[in-house]
């Protein structure tokens, strides 16, 4: 553990000389990484702890040793240790181990099943209610938009035949000219009428990626580390500020329309917005 955070430490003074022989602030270089200041002083100080693990901590020592016109694989191999992901096959066979279940134990355990299943039960029930309810809702929104435009049609031949039968001198043409503005209030007042929705990302990781993603308010939806083969949704108001690891690797649908995350990657990682 010692060894490891010596060579942080090595790695991060490194980077803090060669930035400053380049006559560099801090704020330079996460400006121009794109990185909070706070994170660059973080990593020259060799407080890998305080930086999200794994592929996001090697990517941010290998982009900010780009910069700096230093060979980026030697000191990324320094932090290996401080920085290692965990094994996720270990992990899932160690929750994969058969548990033994002896005879006194197993009435407890059907007991613990049956009140599993209930509690499931439970909330299936609730959630299935709330979305019933939702959509009562919302067909119910759409009712007065949709019998505004149906009410003007009805009423408008009414406003034409006055006109014709009244004033003997008017043309057709002339007296069904008022119609046009009826039909143009209707649509405008529909398209007032029609809410924005509740929008979904969908990512599908291809290889491990750190993920955040944080809704207009700057609350945080999503920031975690996502293992090779997971997917994750996520579903909010627009727009979305997304930084996304690894980003070569990941595979994102916006409302089930793919995005090509090529634009928007640098040095490995993709940082944009979702409108």
């Amino acid at each position: 553990m010692t060894d490891g955070a010596d060579a942080g430490r090595a790695v991060g003074e490194k980077l803090a000389r060669a930035r400053t022989a380049l006559g560099l602030s801090i704020v330079d270089v996460a400006r121009q990484l794109k990185f909070a200041a706070r994170q660059i002083e973080a990593l020259e100080q060799g407080r890998f702890e305080d930086l999200p693990v794994g592929t996001f901590a090697r990517g941010m020592v290998r982009a900010y040793a780009r910069l700096l016109r230093l060979d980026a694989e030697p000191l990324v191999g320094q932090i290996a240790a401080r920085v290692a992901v965990p094994d996720n096959a270990v992990a899932v066979a160690s929750v994969r181990r058969p548990i033994p279940i002896t005879d006194s134990a197993r009435r407890t355990n059907l007991i613990y099943v049956a009140l599993s299943v209930a509690i499931l039960g439970v909330i299936a029930a609730v959630a299935f209610e709330w979305q019933h309810e939702r959509n009562s809702a919302a067909r119910l929104s759409f009712v007065p938009a949709a019998q505004a435009p149906l009410e003007a049609a009805r009423a408008a031949p009414v406003e034409v035949l006055a006109s014709v039968v009244t004033p003997p001198n008017l043309s057709p043409l002339a007296a069904a000219a008022p119609v046009q503005p009826v039909a143009a209030r209707s649509e405008s007042q529909t398209a007032s009428r029609d809410p924005a929705g509740t929008r979904r990302i969908v990512m599908k990781f291809e290889r491990e990626s750190w993920v955040e993603i944080r809704s207009r308010s700057g609350k945080i939806l999503l920031s975690q580390l996502n293992p090779a083969g997971s997917e994750r949704t996520v579903e909010g108001r627009a727009p979305f500020e997304l930084i996304i690891g690894n980003a070569q690797h990941v595979r994102l649908s916006y409302d089930d329309h793919p995005i090509d995350l090529t634009p928007h990657v640098k040095v490995e990682v993709a940082r944009f917005t979702l409108d």
